[in-house]
Order: structure tokens, then C-alpha cells, then sequence
């Protein structure tokens, strides 16, 4: 048995040691000897002011968005309750569900932390 960590990119098992790094054989992933990367630990998300936001936070909307299928939008100072961060499309990274309009994402570059 051997003491190789699984590649931190494909989770393959049968890595080995080559010139001070690790090589994974199944996609050619390579990273040091000392540090493996934690590809679960995920970016700090901030709002538009530079606060750090978390799952179930409750946020304003800063500026007016237009919404497709909504002939009002979403104005500024609405307030969303329950925020779940997630990798979204593009970089929308707030998933929520708006009153009065329904579920969507939001970017966090666009509320502020209440």
C-alpha cells in the first residue's frame, strides 16, 4: 500500500511522486509534494460593500433590475430573505426566491447584507 494521495482533480487513487510533485496518470494533474489543494473549500462571496455573505442570510437589492417576464422588476431596497450561495450561471451566485416574482439568482454584486 502506498501513502499517495488521490489526485485532488479526478479523485484518481493511483498517483505517484515524480521530481517533487505529484502526477496523476489519469489527467495529467500535477501539484506539490507538501500542500494538496482543497477543491471543496469554496471563495468567499461579498456583497456589493464587501461584506462576506453565508447561506440563509437576508439581503437588499441596491439597484433596480430588470426581470424577463416581469413587466416591474425588481426595485431597489427589495428585500430577500434566505439567500443560498451556489455556483450559478456565468456569475450569478446567489439563489433565492424574490415576493412577488418567484425563484432566481441573483449576483452578489448587486445587494447589500442586511
Amino acid at each position: 500500500m502506498s501513502d499517495a494521495p488521490n489526485c485532488p482533480a479526478c479523485d484518481y487513487e493511483y498517483t505517484y511522486e515524480m521530481n517533487g510533485s505529484w502526477v496523476c496518470p489519469d489527467c495529467a494533474n500535477m501539484w506539490g509534494l507538501s500542500a494538496v489543494p482543497d477543491l471543496e473549500q469554496t471563495p468567499e462571496i461579498r456583497d456589493a460593500v464587501g461584506n462576506v455573505l453565508a447561506d440563509g442570510d437576508a439581503v437588499t437589492v441596491v439597484k433596480s433590475l430588470e426581470v424577463k417576464g416581469s413587466p416591474t422588476g425588481i426595485k431597489a431596497g427589495t428585500k430577500v430573505r434566505n439567500i443560498r450561495l451556489v455556483q450559478g450561471v456565468g456569475d450569478h451566485d446567489i439563489d433565492c426566491k424574490v415576493d412577488g416574482i418567484g425563484p432566481m439568482q441573483l449576483k452578489s454584486s448587486v445587494v447589500k447584507k442586511v
